[in-house]
């Protein structure tokens, strides 16, 4: 094999152990992010800040994949979904990763830099601990979903503190949202490898749920939508925003058909489905800015 083959098939695994290859990952870990952009910006966001929001949200959900093969790297080669991954396989080194990873957290805090403040250090360090613990809740708490739900949705502070100066208690409770909707389509998520995770002691919300795990499913979507019209209501948005959580709430319904019957793939289609949710938010929002801003 020449040197460029050799190349190329280390891009490739390390493009896997990033899951660039599968990027539902980074459109969960996104839309709530635009949301906060758009709400801290009034509905002018300054672009360079967003492409900045975009690629750093690339780049921490990348970070976070790998550090996530490598807390699961004695768990993942038991699971079907799993036992392929570059480091479950054998494919990647634990020190490849690790020098990954320190890449792209580098990467990420050099990108941001033009925009660094005090407060935006501090919530960075923040969202790297967030980022580096989560795979190891799922040894001891018995929902993670919430944790990983404050991790994806970190990126609402920090849009807020770019933006303002300050974190004020609107992000908060949009990063409320964000944690009801990450434990619902996570649990979905779940589900597809509830009976691995019975068997080798991985604690997920699919497994505490038991037997009413479908039902807090719909009331954290439920939940997501309540805390998503306090925060219309907090910033006196109107009817297009509102029309937007309707399309939203009709999404989660549909979501409902998907896991009813318990299918592991229904249950994956169900999950991925929740992009869409995520955009119908953010075209919420933009749509009731622009409906007050014409011009813009």
């Amino acid at each position: 094999m020449t040197t460029l083959a050799l190349i190329k098939e280390r891009l490739d695994l390390y493009e896997r152990l990033m899951r660039l290859d599968k990027p539902i990952g980074i459109l969960l870990l996104l839309w709530p992010t635009l949301w906060a952009v758009w709400i801290a910006s009034n509905g002018r966001p300054v672009w360079f800040v967003v492409w900045v929001f975009v690629l750093g949200t690339v780049l921490m959900r990348s970070a976070g994949c790998v550090i996530n093969d490598y807390a699961d790297r004695d768990f993942d080669p038991h699971v079907e979904r799993t036992k392929s991954r570059p480091l479950a396989a054998g494919k990647v080194t634990t020190r490849e990763a690790f020098a990954l990873f320190a890449v792209l957290v580098i990467c990420a805090f050099l990108l941001i830099l033009p925009l660094m403040t005090t407060l935006l250090f501090w919530l960075g360090i923040v969202a790297v601990f967030l980022a580096v613990s989560y795979p190891f809740t799922k040894r001891f708490f018995a929902v993670p979903q919430a944790y990983l739900g404050v991790a994806f949705g970190f990126g609402i502070p920090m849009a807020f503190a770019v933006m303002l100066g300050q974190v004020p208690a609107v992000a908060w409770w949009l990063l409320a949202a964000n944690v009801c909707w990450a434990v619902a389509y996570d649990t979905e998520y779940a589900l597809v490898d509830i009976e691995d995770d019975r068997r080798i002691g991985i604690k997920t919300s699919a497994l505490t749920f038991g037997r009413f795990d479908i039902l807090i499913i719909m009331l954290c979507y439920g939940l997501t939508l309540a805390l998503l019209a306090y925060v219309g209501y907090q910033l006196a948005f109107g009817l297009a925003y509102m029309a937007g959580l309707c399309v939203a709430a009709g999404i989660a319904g549909y979501h409902y058909t998907l896991i009813r019957g318990r299918e592991r793939m229904r249950c994956f289609k169900a999950f991925l489905h929740n992009n869409w949710f995520g955009a119908a938010v953010f075209a919420s929002i933009v749509a009731d800015y622009w409906l007050h801003h014409p011009k813009l």
